[in-house]
């Protein structure tokens, strides 16, 4: 693997860690092409055991040889761009977690068939746009055994680099892709869809009724507003946490994590 030595910030190919919007980095026009960021030794070791590809990495001088050492063998012949811990904070415009980036192939987006074809417990995020709180939503979502999780295009992209930081890794952990359209379609795959919210009918979340169902999808809204009028009027059930000193909700990535452990648990 070439170990190059970078002095200026406009050095040829370290844009890609530094000039490069999230926007950028995904390319639209072209999916192949797409490159996510990955922060951390640990975080990037678990992307390389999920088989995601490096492109490059960036690394303080002082890993090399330390906590990167591993990470770079792995790796194989590519470029690792490095240079003082000051240089590449000013490179990235952050302090470096842990003084390693790893710059990665984008997958090819699965099919919502694919990934659900034998799930029993999937979550659906209904445009949920902050990084920390989708971070913190996939965290949950492997931990407490979802099988899937599918994403509105209007939610955050679970590989945006904070939210990959945020999951600890586990965006690489659970099967993910987009959903387009009406959720209902997945009525067709027989799954019965569960929407997380406040109205007069809401049931309880620990209502037996809920753990009978064979295949569930869990449907959570944005931080704000919750879930649109029309998704919930679609659902076969609206369920609600139940509450205690007049506090109405939660913060959609603790509200998650309460409702995988109570649907997902036998």
């Amino acid at each position: 693997m070439p170990i190059i030595e970078i002095a200026e910030l406009t050095h040829p190919g370290v844009e890609v860690f530094s000039t490069l919007t999230e926007a950028q980095l995904r390319n639209r026009i072209e999916p192949e092409k797409g490159i996510f960021i990955v922060e951390s030794p640990k975080v990037i070791r678990v992307a390389l055991e999920a088989g995601y590809l490096p492109v490059a990495l960036l690394c303080e001088r002082r890993h090399i040889e330390g906590d990167a050492a591993d990470i770079i063998k792995r790796c194989g012949d590519i470029p690792v761009y490095t240079g003082s811990r000051e240089l590449l904070a000013r490179l990235t415009g952050y302090t470096l977690t842990r003084g390693v980036l790893c710059a990665m192939q984008r997958p090819t987006p699965k099919s919502v068939e694919s990934i659900c074809k034998d799930a029993r417990r999937i979550v659906v995020i209904d445009g949920v746009v902050d990084t920390t709180n989708i971070g913190a939503i996939f965290r949950s979502a492997a931990a407490l055994g979802i099988d899937a999780v599918l994403l509105t295009t209007n939610s955050c992209d679970p590989l945006n680099r904070r939210a990959v930081r945020v999951s600890m890794g586990s965006v690489f952990l659970v099967p993910w892709t987009w959903i387009e359209g009406d959720i209902s379609q997945l009525h067709a795959m027989g799954f019965k869809t569960l929407a997380m919210a406040l109205t007069d009918n809401s049931l309880p979340l620990d209502s037996p009724i809920l753990k009978q169902e064979e295949r569930l999808a869990i449907i959570m809204g944005t931080e704000g507003d919750g879930l649109p009028k029309e998704t919930i009027a679609k659902a076969d059930y609206v369920v609600r946490i139940p509450m205690a000193h007049g506090v109405d909700s939660l913060n959609v990535a603790a509200a998650s994590a309460i409702a995988f452990w109570e649907l997902v648990r036998k």
